[in-house]
């Protein structure tokens, strides 16, 4: 049996304290996601791990504080690729890579 996509699209501007949760869902939810994406021009990185984590958080809730630095190193990644920077890996999350985190019972300041 396949497994079940998931996806989780993130938002963050000028001005904003931490990303938020803009869209998450699995299966075709996750696909029309991730289809938006791509027809949006907006790059896809896949880390389970990370989506699973922020599967977790509410829609329009800002990451919590534990998955500041994992989201951090993506976006600095991303950022990198838009300046057309050198390709180097994208970052790698693994579960052990952010402390176990249950984002609703840590929410974001503000």
């Amino acid at each position: 049996m396949a497994e079940m996509k998931e996806a989780v699209a993130l938002a963050y501007g000028p001005g904003d304290l931490a990303p938020r949760v803009l869209a998450k869902g699995r299966g075709l939810v996750a696909e029309n996601i991730l289809a938006r994406a791509r027809e949006a021009g907006v790059y896809v990185h896949e880390s389970r791990e990370l989506v699973s984590l922020l599967l977790q958080v509410d829609l329009d809730a800002r990451i919590p504080p534990q998955l500041y630095v994992a989201v951090a190193e993506l976006l600095a990644w991303l950022y990198r690729l838009e300046q057309g920077a050198p390709a180097t890996p994208a970052p790698a999350f693994a579960a052990s890579d952010a402390p176990s985190v249950d984002p609703l019972k840590s929410p974001a300041p503000g």
